[in-house]
């Protein structure tokens, strides 16, 4: 497949939610995709979808936490595309504990998925990047944005990532290339099951979201692909450095 002329985009979390949806978005587009996540069953559902959609694309499974994955990730990209265009930072997951439960192999283990390894991989993406005058975009959190109780880890780590998105953008839009963030709200997704809920509680917080979100519901992740879509092409091309919140309103509100 080398010396393709269409775009190519490497999106982690690609398995499901947010990462799975970006993926079908942009086979639409006539976007190449590079999917990456641990999960190989799912990855090849999300393949077969990207199939359907009218594109073509690759599966890698890999660890986020592993370097030699992460290098694996875009050496693959690139020998089989001859390219990268747009990188997708999606792969996340979320714990609770507050600063008196949170152990330190905990702490660590949030930091290595939700910002440790969006540096590498951008780090190792950025000399590809250089060449297609690329973009960069980031999956944050409304907690970047907004503090709340008993997720310590995971909001400092998405604050992590929205300051990352800040430094890199200036960083790199003398090379040409732009790197902006979404921050979404509380999305229909995989996340908060693994990240322990179970399905009773899920179910709870979700009937609840509906009154911390002002627009009175929660997210899916097609919506914030549409957003990353704008993002990653040249529709925004006058946009980088930014960390856009899609919440429903939720970081606009007080606690209650």
């Amino acid at each position: 497949m080398n010396g393709n002329n269409r775009k190519v985009a490497l999106i982690t979390g690609a398995s499901s939610g947010i990462g799975r949806a970006t993926a079908i978005r942009f086979a639409k587009e006539g976007i190449i995709t590079s999917l990456v996540a641990r999960n190989r069953t799912n990855l090849e559902k999300t393949y077969r979808d990207v199939k359907k959609a009218g594109s073509e694309g690759i599966v890698i499974t890999a660890d986020l936490t592993k370097e030699n994955h992460i290098s694996r990730c875009i050496d693959k990209t690139i020998k089989t595309f001859g390219r990268l265009d747009i990188l997708v930072n999606s792969a996340g997951i979320i714990g609770s504990g507050s600063i008196e439960d949170t152990t330190l192999k905990d702490w660590d283990y949030m930091f290595n998925i939700n910002l440790r390894s969006v540096f590498y991989l951008t780090k190792l993406a950025v000399p590809h990047l250089k060449k297609t005058k690329g973009t960069i975009v980031n999956v944050s959190s409304v907690t970047g944005l907004r503090s709340f109780p008993n997720v310590l880890a995971y909001c400092v780590s998405k604050a992590g990532v929205d300051q990352f998105t800040r430094c890199t953008a200036l960083e790199l839009a003398e090379k040409g290339i732009r790197v902006n963030a979404v921050n979404p709200g509380v999305v229909v997704t995989e996340l908060h099951r693994r990240g322990g809920m179970d399905d009773k509680t899920y179910k709870d917080f979700l009937k609840h979201s509906r009154k911390t979100h002002p627009l009175g519901r929660v997210g899916n992740p097609e919506e914030v692909a549409e957003l990353i879509v704008f993002l990653a092409t040249d529709r925004s091309k006058w946009i980088t450095g930014t960390t856009i919140s899609i919440d429903g309103g939720r970081a606009q509100t007080c606690a209650r």
